[in-house]
């Protein structure tokens, strides 16, 4: 046979495996030394792991080669690449008092996250304003202008010229803000009247204003960013977005580069420098372009506080540790309101908020470099310090390393560092696909959290209640918090694709019944014997509104973590950021439609409703996370592979093998020679069927 002659001219003997090549899954033969998945399943999740089991290691603690290797110095050894297999469980995993701690340090600073994530809500509100000297009265009658805490106010009169809160305060935008990652967008702001209709509304020199978010002055009324100069307040708002999109970006590379603890503690300084500068602003020129560098620094920390919480936990850990992180966030949300009615000033409140982050300069002492990113590209001197800083932490005993990591860790001391940048992903066969679906999602998942948060709060539905600032506020944050408390009951039991997948179609079904029934309805409520009316309509489209927005932000915030889960350690901040980033440039979407005065609204919510419908298609694509290890090279990341949704029954035949099952094609001319001595149930590759 074609086997045997193969074999026999490659100096085989009947016993010989023939490598495993690209087409059931595996990698190359090259890539066979660096390609040993890492630790099976951590957990009893079931039997839907992808990453297959480490092989046996050498009598003499796992240093030898791998079977596919070359040499011993092809690789590391297995035994130090397995860290939720061998290195977490010798350091105690989170039993220990001291990876407590680090992680309790990672919690603190969502807080002060929170308070810059969603400040443009208040610097950047448009309030009511009137001509000087007109007085408060020259509002539309049946304008009222809430206090500092949203309570009526006394300024209604009749008036006859006129810039109502209806015309310019009613639009508001309520984009959505998902885990300890992403940015809350601000209520929008009105566009500027056309010129030739209201060219004589807007010759006026000076102007009062009514602020709805209790600051006596914000950054519009400073500097009188409304008619003509309103277009520069919609600038304002992408200087903080464009920084952060740039910031994810840049910084994640580095972080791969450089280390975590670099990127964090160098982002805590400049956020200093530019969050207080921001406060000392002269023009709103200066406001925009040191927001964005805020923005920036504001990523990095963003970024690299994730990363450290990710790789500091044990499988069965990581989400919970993580959805914590996203409460500690909203907490920021919540307690915004009653900062800017405590501080009443724009610079006060940038000031408060920026001044906390002093606090994070003694992380420079007492927080680490993350040790998995040290083992995984291979520096093993500074790993084996902090190693025996982590047992001094802890008051561990060398009695207590049972795998021998130590001795292991000793022999490996003379190998150089192998540092990875996120650009090597293309090269990869599933890996950049996993990364690319996940992009994916985050962008349509903030993109169209906007289109929703319109529908409601937008001048489509008229709803007494949401025409309060903090009504319209405490609104959409009590949605996130829904959100999130929902994803942990449905990641529970789902798992990560499964949830996903989950919440994808939520949002396209919300989407769809939006765009399609609600247009139905209208069309009804024309004809007098319907039955319908506008304010049946308005109901459904609050309705799915609340949906919308309730499964985008759980689309968003989990893409953001599925995408942590599955992005080797090697690059992970790297693939964090591209995710990141592609969920700043959904929430992007949000002030641009604003900036053109809401021109090509439908058709932006058309586009990202079709996004979903591909979305769910390529969620099918992605490998299930839940109690895996975490890859540490991209060869492991590759190993994460495709599984069917719903596990297969009971003796039937699976039509996705793993790699395991298909890696021996050996014995199929013995098997066609001894045909009927095959025992019953054995399928033609070896493989017993289910």
């Amino acid at each position: 046979m074609a086997i045997d002659r193969r074999r026999d001219a490659a100096g085989g003997g009947p016993g010989r495996q023939l490598p495993p090549t690209e087409e059931n899954g595996s990698l190359p033969p090259g890539d066979a030394a660096a390609s040993a998945p890492l630790g099976g399943r951590a957990g009893s999740g079931g039997g839907s792991g992808e990453i297959q089991p480490l092989p046996a290691l050498p009598p003499g603690g796992g240093g030898g080669p791998h079977p596919g290797c070359c040499s011993a110095a092809a690789a590391p050894s297995l035994l130090l690449l397995d860290y939720d297999g061998s290195v977490l469980p010798f350091l105690g995993g989170l039993g220990g008092g001291y990876q407590r701690t680090l992680v309790l340090l990672t919690w603190i600073p969502a807080l002060f996250i929170g308070f810059t994530q969603f400040s443009d809500s208040f610097l950047l509100d448009q309030p009511n304003f009137w001509c000087r000297g007109a007085g408060k009265g020259s509002e539309l009658a049946g304008t009222t202008l809430g206090g500092p805490w949203g309570e009526p106010g006394n300024w209604t009169s009749p008036a006859p010229t006129p810039f109502s809160a209806t015309t310019w305060g009613a639009t508001r935008n309520a984009s959505g803000h998902g885990g300890g990652a992403e940015e809350g967008d601000t209520p929008p702001l009105p566009s500027p009247p056309d010129k030739g209709d209201n060219a004589s509304n807007c010759d006026c020199r000076a102007w009062d204003y009514g602020i709805r978010t209790g600051l006596v002055q914000n950054v519009v009324s400073k500097w009188d960013l409304v008619c003509d100069n309103a277009w520069k307040v919609h600038i304002a708002k992408f200087s903080l977005l464009v920084g952060l999109i740039f910031g994810y970006l840049i910084t994640g590379c580095i972080a791969d580069w450089v280390g975590r603890r670099p990127v964090l503690l160098f982002s805590i300084i400049f956020i200093l420098i530019f969050g207080l500068t921001v406060a000392l602003s002269v023009n709103v020129t200066m406001f925009s372009t040191l927001r964005f560098f805020e923005g920036f620094c504001l990523a990095g920390i963003i970024l690299t506080l994730y990363a450290l919480r990710i790789e500091l936990c044990p499988p069965g850990k990581r989400f919970m540790i993580t959805m914590v992180a996203s409460f500690v966030t909203m907490a920021g949300q919540f307690l915004m309101p009653g900062l800017a009615a405590l501080c009443r000033d724009w610079q006060v409140l940038q000031a408060l908020i920026t001044c906390p982050f002093l606090l994070m300069l003694l992380y420079w002492s007492i927080f680490p470099e993350s040790l998995r990113w040290l083992m995984a590209t291979q520096q093993y001197e500074a790993a084996k310090r902090l190693i025996l800083h982590f047992t001094k932490k802890n008051s561990m005993s060398p009695e207590s390393d049972i795998k021998g990591v130590m001795p292991e860790l000793e022999k490996e001391l003379s190998r150089r560092p192998k540092k990875v940048c996120i650009v090597k992903v293309v090269g990869t066969r599933n890996l950049w696909k996993n990364i690319v679906v996940l992009c994916v999602n985050s962008l349509t998942g903030f993109g169209i959290h906007h289109c929703f948060a319109r529908s409601m709060m937008g001048h489509e539905v008229k709803v007494p209640l949401l025409e309060n600032f903090y009504a319209d506020y405490y609104t959409m944050a009590s949605i996130a918090l829904a959100s999130c408390l929902a994803m942990c009951l449905v990641v529970r039991f789902l798992g990560r694709r499964g949830g996903l997948l989950l919440f994808m179609i939520l949002t396209a079904l919300a989407s769809l019944l939006q765009l399609g029934l609600l247009n139905l309805i209208g069309k009804y409520s024309q004809h007098p014997d319907s039955g319908m009316s506008d304010s049946v309509k308005d109901k459904f489209s609050i309705a799915f509104s609340i949906v919308g927005m309730f499964a985008s932000h759980a689309v968003g915030s989990l893409s953001v973590f599925f995408c942590a889960e599955i992005t080797p350690t090697v690059i992970r901040c790297g693939g964090l950021g591209l995710v990141l980033a592609s969920a700043g440039f959904g929430m992007l979407t949000a002030p641009i439609i604003e900036l053109h005065n809401q021109k090509g609204y439908f058709l932006h919510h058309i586009i990202f409703a079709c996004c979903t419908l591909i979305c769910i298609i390529c969620i099918l694509l992605l490998p299930e996370s839940r109690d895996q290890n975490l890859p540490e090279t991209i060869s492991n990341g590759e190993h994460y592979m495709r599984q069917p949704l719903l596990p297969h029954r009971k003796g039937e035949q699976p039509l996705l093998l793993t790699n395991a099952e298909l890696k021996d094609y050996s014995g199929l001319h013995d098997a066609a020679a001894v045909g009927d001595g095959l025992p019953e149930g054995t399928t033609a590759n070896g493989m017993k069927s289910m």
